[in-house]
C-alpha cells in the first residue's frame, strides 16, 4: 500500500562541522605536493634542473604542450 506524503513531518537534517584546524594539515600538504608538481612539469629543465640530463623533461613533455608551457 502506498503511503501519503502529505501527513508527514520532514526531519531536519544535521550537517557535520569540520574545524578548519583539522582539515589545515590536510590542505599545506595538498599545495605542496601541487607545487611540486607544477615545478616538474613546467621548470625542470635548463638551469633550474633538479637531474642531470633531459629524462624528466622528455617524461613530461606532452603534458607540458596539455598545459600549455612552452618549451621549444
Amino acid at each position: 500500500m502506498a503511503q501519503s506524503i502529505f501527513g508527514s513531518v520532514a526531519q531536519p537534517v544535521s550537517v557535520p562541522v569540520v574545524p578548519v584546524r583539522e582539515i589545515l594539515p590536510y590542505a599545506v600538504f595538498g599545495g605542496l605536493l601541487l607545487l611540486l608538481a607544477i615545478y616538474f612539469v613546467g621548470a625542470e629543465q635548463g638551469a633550474t634542473s633538479m637531474f642531470r640530463g633531459t629524462m624528466v623533461h622528455e617524461f613530461l613533455h606532452d603534458g607540458r604542450h596539455l598545459l600549455g608551457f612552452p618549451c621549444h
